[in-house]
């Protein structure tokens, strides 16, 4: 989160994905192609008093082969296709969270009410809170990032100081619950800001007000400040574009598919 950082592009492979995050990203497995009988022809033969000129031939007949075609098999990929690499300047450090707990806090921080007074209704769905974390750590807590991005939500020091100051509450980013808390909680922020600001009040994160990833609508543009800052939105806004089109892309892709949906 925050104007610093950027997303890392999707490198989309057919089985094999890599680890990564700052966005942090991974992994890989191999497929077997079914059994195909090679095709088999006779070595063109030449005239001895025409050397220059091949002699035309028919080909054989393909052997017919009584072995059985295995059927084409796929493997479990082991990360996510929408990672890239990590930067060099990322580093790893403290204790290890299992997925299971990191999915437990995400989906506790999207059943919360984050805007209690001023806007009750808003809420902030499980799948873009559980994408924004996929893209940023691959929901990994000891993840510490060059630009100062911490663990799962890749939680930047001075939104976390924003959100404890405007909501009253004393958020931990090196704790993974409180961690998921203040990123959901950053989620909902943004939402209401760029929903008073450009949606008269609607603060609708539906997929179905998007026509496309690339729209101006009230979800993307709150992916888009997630990674590039509400400022960066704000600018780009007036020329009907992303500031981040690619991490906006990939986010709302893990929304629909994403390989944390198995933990």
């Amino acid at each position: 989160m925050g104007s610093g950082r950027r997303a890392f592009a999707a490198v989309a492979l057919t089985a094999v994905l890599v680890t990564a995050g700052c966005g942090i990203l991974g992994g890989g497995g191999d497929t077997t192609l079914p059994y195909a009988a090679p095709s088999v022809t006779d070595e063109p033969t030449t005239d001895p008093t025409t050397p220059d000129e091949p002699v035309e031939t028919m080909p054989a007949p393909r052997p017919s082969s009584t072995k059985p075609k295995p059927k084409a098999t796929s493997a479990t990929p082991t990360m996510d296709p929408n990672w890239d690499q990590a930067p060099a300047c990322a580093t790893f450090s403290g204790p290890k969270v299992s997925r299971t707990k990191i999915k437990s806090a995400l989906q506790s921080a999207a059943k919360r009410q984050y805007w209690r007074t001023e806007a009750p209704a808003l809420r902030v769905s499980y799948p873009l809170v559980k994408a924004i974390a996929w893209q940023e750590s691959g929901w990994q807590q000891n993840i510490r990032n060059c630009d100062g991005g911490v663990g799962v939500m890749q939680a930047m020091p001075d939104t976390v100081d924003h959100m404890n100051l405007r909501f009253g509450l004393d958020y931990d980013p090196e704790n993974y619950q409180d961690n998921a808390y203040v990123g959901a909680n950053y989620l909902a922020w943004l939402t209401k800001y760029f929903g008073d600001e450009f949606f008269k009040g609607s603060y609708d994160l539906s997929t179905g007000k998007c026509k496309t990833h690339s729209s101006l609508c009230l979800l993307n543009l709150v992916i888009a400040a997630y990674n590039a800052g509400h400022g960066e939105v704000d600018a780009a806004y007036p020329k009907k574009k992303l500031p981040n089109p690619a991490y906006v892309d990939s986010v709302r892709s893990l929304m629909s598919s994403c390989y944390c949906d198995r933990f």
